[in-house]
């Protein structure tokens, strides 16, 4: 193995679940997963990163102070992560760091991810990679996803057409046509896991629905899904992204004031609900890729979405196929993403793109992100 290409990608996504450090190589071009180490957001910290996006007192000083912690937790990580497969950070090219994203409003020009890079450079002596999807902006994109380059890297057949549907926080899809010569089209369906971490954290104080076995206690609420789907954005036509800045906990109460307020509707459990939300992800995810009309389709599923049974079982019969992880092409679901920024690193200091501008609406491909030298 050419220790010269070992790369660290790291990911803290809209989840807040997990920080996510791989360390990757890439022989003859192509990214192969070497180890990986998931350790755990503090719940303070948690916590500020929520007060922190929304809007409210104080939040220059919030922001100022959480930077350098989470650059701090962010080198901590991808450290423990070398100790872990006793890997001197010397042989490390560079680390790819997502960040923590507090703003995404692409319509307004600007997106925002935190977690210094600086400090995480300081720290860990291995040259850093932050600030990948400002660039992609820049250029009139969106900023995001940026992922699709990479799943057409890894996970592209000339046999079969694909579809890579990451659900984290937000949804997002890859369709990948066999054909060469079509392009690759991506772009996020709305919410992955946001608003069903945001239900079962305020009833029932759990951080997720394990196994989607809550949602699953419960009945799909028809009148309270025809409102979640009202929702404009998802008729609107890529490239689109989107965040925490629209589908939030508020969001889902403004949908239950304006459904429980016809007074002909049947009373529901927060358990229905649970299983509503479930159902929105599910279908705005199947809705973007029937849009497409790509012929059989192969479904690949990423992200921590990937482990929710009850959602699996509702994308395979509304897409009427069995849905797989990704772990069956060779890459384990959980360490995509991360994966993805290591190779976003990778293509910065090879000088090559990064996005994919088909997906993103920018001018063109752009080399991403600004380099921290160690």
């Amino acid at each position: 193995m050419n220790t010269s290409e070992f790369f660290i990608g790291l990911m803290s996504g809209t989840s807040l679940d997990s920080i996510d450090v791989v360390l990757v190589n890439f022989p003859q071009g192509k990214p192969k997963l070497v180890g990986s180490l998931s350790s755990e957001l503090p719940n303070h910290i948690r916590k500020q990163i929520l007060q922190l996006n929304s809007s409210g007192d104080h939040e220059i000083e919030v922001l100022a102070d959480l930077d350098p912690l989470l650059g701090k937790l962010f080198a901590n990580s991808c450290l423990a992560l070398l100790d872990k497969f006793s890997i001197d950070p010397s042989v490390v090219c560079a680390i790819g760091s997502h960040g923590q994203t507090i703003r995404h409003r692409p319509h307004k020009g600007y997106t925002l991810q935190i977690g210094d890079p600086n400090v995480i450079a300081e720290l860990t002596g291995i040259t850093t990679v932050a600030d990948f999807r400002r660039r992609d902006l820049a250029a009139g994109g969106q900023g995001a996803p940026l992922v699709p380059a990479f799943h057409y890297q890894c996970f592209h057949s000339c046999g079969r057409n694909r579809v890579i549907v990451n659900i984290g926080g937000m949804a997002n899809i890859t369709l990948l046509p066999a054909s060469l010569d079509e392009v690759v089209v991506g772009y996020d369906t709305g919410p992955g896991n946001v608003l069903l971490d945001s239900w079962i954290a305020q009833q029932r104080g759990l951080s997720y629905d394990a196994d989607g076995d809550w949602a699953a206690s419960g009945s799909i609420h028809t009148a309270l899904l025809e409102q979640f789907m009202s929702e404009p954005y998802f008729n609107e036509p890529f490239p689109k992204s989107t965040g925490r800045e629209l589908f939030n906990a508020k969001w889902i109460q403004q949908q239950l004031a304006q459904t429980l307020s016809d007074n002909h509707q049947k009373p529901m459990t927060d358990a229905d609900i649970q299983a509503t939300l479930t159902e929105v992800t599910a279908k705005s995810i199947t809705h973007a890729i029937l849009s497409h009309s790509l012929t059989e389709p192969e479904i690949y599923i990423c992200g921590g979405g990937s482990h929710n049974k009850f959602l699996l079982d509702r994308l395979s019969l509304h897409l009427n196929t069995q849905v797989q992880s990704t772990d069956v092409l060779g890459l384990h679901p959980d360490w995509v993403e991360a994966c993805a920024f290591a190779w976003l690193a990778y293509r910065t200091l090879n000088h090559q793109s990064g996005n994919l501008a088909e997906v993103t609406g920018a001018k063109g491909e752009r080399i991403l992100g600004g380099i921290y030298l160690a």
